[in-house]
């Protein structure tokens, strides 16, 4: 097993390693030896390790990694019950409107914060892109909201993703983000899916309280760790065998 290893680009982290959701349990500590025996210890590294148990813990903390965030991924049947909003879907000309609602309503997140068009371009040139589940709610001609879909073809069966659900903050308030989201999954519903999913941070109380009234239910949880500059790796313990 290896793990996979990418430069984040800007930010906090030099390195990024992240262990996938099918690993081997029995081969993390290995691969994560091999993993950060390249790394200078002058820099400092972030770790995912998708779906984490709680063995993986004592695992990361060996390589001086320490656990600061977790990240939910909740699940939920479709279709999803409730009201749900207009919506009309994402043309070009809504970029710029787009993006400035995005960094509004994300000004506090690290990864969704602060993106410029371009960030969202390459997004948009990604296989799985389609524009009509951008799905875009306007009142009194301003972009209010937007949920952007992602459908994972590869899953077994497949699964609709609410990739991002964002609410301009001059209209917080409204009650606009639970029939935003719900618009989201009726989208994804509509293609034939009858699973949908996010990714939410696990101390944000009101979007977890609002989803679980939506449906959705805790699957697992990806959990981030980071090792400062200037640590050095002892290696792997004596009994780790190979992956």
């Amino acid at each position: 097993m290896e793990l996979e290893i990418d430069s984040p680009g800007g930010g906090e982290f030099q390195t990024r390693i992240t262990a996938p959701e099918d690993r081997d349990p029995a081969g993390l500590e290995a691969a994560l030896a091999r993993a950060v025996a390249g790394l200078s210890d002058d820099e400092p590294v972030q770790l995912w390790i998708r779906a984490a148990a709680e063995e993986d813990d004592a695992v990361a903390a060996r390589f001086g990694f320490e656990p600061y965030r977790d990240l939910w991924q909740l699940r939920c049947p479709l279709p999803a019950p409730g009201p749900v909003l207009d919506t009309r879907p994402f043309a070009p000309a809504d970029l710029d409107d787009l993006v400035a609602l995005n960094n509004r309503a994300f000004a506090w997140h690290p990864e969704q914060g602060g993106l410029t068009a371009a960030d969202v371009q390459d997004r948009m040139g990604e296989p799985w892109f389609d524009p009509d589940g951008l799905r875009l709610h306007h009142r009194s001609g301003r972009l209010a909201g937007f949920c952007w879909t992602k459908i994972h073809a590869d899953t077994a069966p497949a699964l609709g993703e609410i990739y991002v659900i964002a609410v301009d903050p001059d209209f917080h308030g409204r009650g606009l983000g639970a029939p935003m989201t719900r618009s989201g999954l009726a989208w994804l519903a509509g293609r034939g899916l009858r699973g949908g999913m996010l990714y939410v941070e696990s101390d944000n109380h009101a979007a977890n309280a609002a989803y679980d009234r939506i449906g959705f239910g805790h699957h697992h949880t990806d959990r981030a760790y980071r090792r400062p500059a200037r640590h050095r790796s002892p290696g792997p313990s004596a009994h780790t065998g190979g992956p």
